[in-house]
């Protein structure tokens, strides 16, 4: 079967997911099939160099730190692969509740997503995946352009995300999460030239 066979009006559960054997990546957004944008190099560093800050700041620390292809499953009321209708594969996934890890991925609210935007993708990020984070309760969204060397970190309080500032190089980031951790954006934008 190719995406292209599939009925993209229907609702599609994770059950259905693990069937397919697309050369593409996917995700599901609320049962509706999203197609992934293959990274580019700017991505891919911005990724990497991500990946390594925080996983060297985990180090002997109870999280931890995942990078794409990671399944993401978000279920809203039964944990059943029929019954859940959000997979997604955030960029990089930190998690601190080593309970909703399995060997599927993971299963429920990780603590960090980070999306790192490509133009082909913006839409997705800022809206759809916004609101199922959100809805979810991670604690917080990292939204990255590598294109406009932008930062911004959405903070849930009180079930609702309250932006950051938005950074640029020069700027540091911290987590509520991760207490102690500071992001140099000087350092990470500049490896992009």
């Amino acid at each position: 079967m190719t995406l292209e066979e599939l009925d993209l009006s229907k609702i599609y559960s994770y059950a259905d997911y693990l069937k397919w054997q697309f050369e593409e990546r996917v995700e599901l957004i609320k049962g509706k099939i999203f197609k992934m944008s293959r990274p580019d190099r700017m991505h891919q560093e911005i990724s990497g160099y991500l990946f390594l800050a925080i996983g060297n700041y985990l180090k002997g620390k109870q999280c931890n730190v995942y990078s794409a292809p990671f399944d993401v499953r978000l279920p809203r009321k039964s944990k059943d692969d029929n019954d859940i209708i959000t997979v997604v594969q955030p960029d990089i996934s930190v998690i601190c509740n080593k309970s909703i890890l399995d060997f599927k991925g993971c299963l429920g609210a990780p603590d960090i997503v980070v999306e790192i935007l490509s133009p082909s993708n913006n839409v997705v990020e800022l809206k759809n995946k916004y609101e199922i984070y959100e809805e979810a309760g991670i604690k917080e969204y990292w939204v990255v352009s590598p294109q406009d060397k932008t930062f911004l970190v959405y903070t849930l309080v009180n079930g609702r995300y309250v932006p950051s500032r938005l950074m640029v190089a020069g700027n540091v980031v911290h987590s509520a999460v991760l207490e102690g951790f500071s992001l140099d954006l000087q350092d990470m934008f500049d490896h992009l030239d």
